[in-house]
């Protein structure tokens, strides 16, 4: 029997991971905005073939405020992700591109933000921007570039000192023709990388503060919010009200995990042999 090795099992739990987030993406358009309406007639229902996920004490079905809460998470995680990713690209060239004061200036820069925990800058932040979709996005973009930044301004450096970019620098090349032509095509999947293992963190802190009641707007059908009004539902017996979008949230992190990790496998050459 052929054993499967690490990269086919993450082949297949990508694969899976794809159908997830799709279906999660199409099943939030067809539903639409809606769909979850309070039904007083179908109030506080356990799970069943009606409603699989259970109604709340409006009579809203659980199911389809899941969904819509998971999609609105993914946007809003992506929306972060890649103005962060952006800002990482960006200081990371630069860091390793326009010399020493300016390394300085933007590794001491890295070390400040990394000082600070996540949760505490994008509370701050999310709270200066007024708080709701804005404030999240805002407040993600300016506190996950840092580590990933650091990871470009290494690989930007070593690659500085490659014969092929010695010799561009011997020809009178400017630095922007050698970041743009020789350093920025062998950072890109560096940055893939770094964007879907950002993800997760983006979309939990997001989950987070929306918990705390700091980030999205209570009227929307984000998780952290459905997570925050279910727990004085909890002591009466309505566990389906945070079981069930607790367990998507932590589904769906996990799918863009594997994403991750089977992109870092096809970019390592010594992951693809494992």
């Amino acid at each position: 029997m052929k054993v499967i090795n690490r990269r086919q099992r993450t082949f297949i739990a990508t694969v899976g991971a794809v159908l997830l987030l799709c279906s999660i993406g199409f099943g939030s358009m067809l539903f639409g905005s809606n769909s979850s309406g309070t039904q007083l007639d179908a109030r506080n229902l356990p799970p069943g073939l009606s409603h699989l996920f259970g109604t709340d004490w409006l009579g809203r079905d659980m199911f389809t405020r899941t969904v819509q809460g998971l999609s609105l998470s993914i946007r809003v995680g992506l929306l972060g992700s890649i103005s962060s990713v952006i800002i990482a690209a960006i200081l990371g060239l630069m860091s390793a591109t326009m010399g020493k004061v300016v390394d300085q200036i933007i590794s001491w820069l890295i070390d400040l933000f990394l000082s600070v925990p996540h949760l505490v800058m994008l509370i701050l932040i999310a709270f200066v921007c007024g708080g709701g979709m804005k404030g999240v996005i805002i407040g993600v973009s300016l506190t996950h570039w840092p580590s990933l930044a650091r990871v470009i301004r290494a690989e930007a450096m070593q690659l500085k000192s490659a014969e092929f970019v010695q010799v561009s620098r011997s020809l009178g090349k400017s630095r922007w023709w050698i970041a743009s032509r020789h350093l920025w095509p062998h950072l890109v999947p560096q940055l893939l990388v770094g964007l879907l293992l950002m993800f997760p963190h983006a979309i939990l802190h997001e989950s987070s503060i929306t918990f705390l009641g700091l980030g999205l707007s209570p009227h929307q059908p984000a998780i952290g919010i459905i997570l925050s009004e279910s727990m004085r539902y909890l002591s009466t017996g309505m566990w389906w009200l945070a079981i069930f979008p607790g367990l998507g949230l932590l589904i769906v992190v996990r799918s863009f995990e594997w994403l991750g990790e089977y992109l870092r496998l096809r970019v390592d050459p010594h992951g693809s042999r494992e």
